[in-house]
């Protein structure tokens, strides 16, 4: 089935290379198919998308564009058609060279829509919510200093993981287990499971190691009483919300799905193959 493009976003990060001649350079391609564009610049700090109906956006950037882009649109149904400005690239896998000949094929229907899941991430102080956001990749409680260990309590439904002393916790998608988990140590999840990674920061007993539980258990992190340092909620690296002692962090699946156009040059294996130097090339 053909898919039917009338108005399209590009969220462009101009902190890229050449992104300000590329962006035009997909802007003219568009109208000249007759398709509206409105573009919005995104440098790394987030902001609201424009108001719009739109059938597809075009991420140009790397994976923190991508990451931006999904969690302002997933609750709107818009795929991310993600063109690749950065060096690793993970998510956004289309390329600068082959993003026209990709997106014919995605209006004739020979590109599949991957639907990705995403966590809702709730803050509770005194048994009032706080605050609440959407991540991608993952959400991530540490000191906001230096390599200061935390006192965090981690539970599921089924009782305590017990008391972890670390640098923070990784909370992380099967898309984010690729990102800042995989760094700390946390395992590689296929994108399409639905399962969450709880990863330790650095944990002072070294028994503490990272744990795959299933998507719909709601995690809890607990902050303890008494911190020798600021604690902070991070999410997909972009969000920043402050902690106090106490606090309550719920992280569970959220309803809704960021949708990734998926490019046909890569798979998931190759990817992880060349971008993490697996086959022993050049590109990791």
């Amino acid at each position: 089935m053909n898919n039917i493009v009338v108005k399209a976003l590009i969220v462009v990060n101009f902190q890229k290379d050449d992104a300000r001649h590329f962006v035009e350079e997909v802007r003219e391609h568009l109208e000249s198919l007759d398709i509206a564009v409105t573009v919005a610049d995104f440098e790394g700090v987030t902001a609201e998308i424009p108001e719009g109906n739109y059938d597809i956006v075009f991420s140009l950037g790397g994976d923190g564009t991508v990451l931006y882009c999904a969690r302002q649109l997933a609750s709107r149904r818009v795929p991310v058609f993600a063109i690749n400005l950065g060096r690793l690239g993970f998510i956004a896998e289309i390329s600068k060279a082959r993003w026209k000949e990709a997106f014919r094929a995605y209006l004739a229907g020979g590109l599949s829509v991957t639907q990705r899941m995403m966590l809702e991430v709730e803050v509770e102080r005194g048994g009032v919510r706080v605050v609440g956001m959407r991540a991608l990749n993952d959400a991530v409680i540490s000191s906001s200093g230096i390599a200061k260990i935390i006192d965090l309590e981690v539970t599921l439904p089924d009782g305590s993981l017990g008391a972890y002393r670390a640098d923070g916790v990784i909370i992380a998608t099967p898309t984010g287990s690729t990102a800042y988990s995989l760094a700390a140590g946390g395992p590689i999840l296929a994108p399409e499971l639905d399962a969450v990674v709880i990863n330790p920061i650095c944990p002072f007993t070294l028994s503490n190691r990272a744990l795959v539980v299933p998507a719909d258990e709601t995690i809890a992190v607990n902050i303890g009483r008494a911190q020798r340092s600021t604690i902070i909620l991070t999410v997909d690296g972009q969000e920043v919300f402050g902690l106090e002692p106490s606090d309550t962090v719920f992280v569970r699946k959220a309803a809704d799905r960021a949708l990734i156009v998926s490019s046909e040059e890569r798979r998931f294996l190759e990817t992880l193959r060349t971008k993490l130097n697996w086959s022993g090339g050049p590109d990791a």
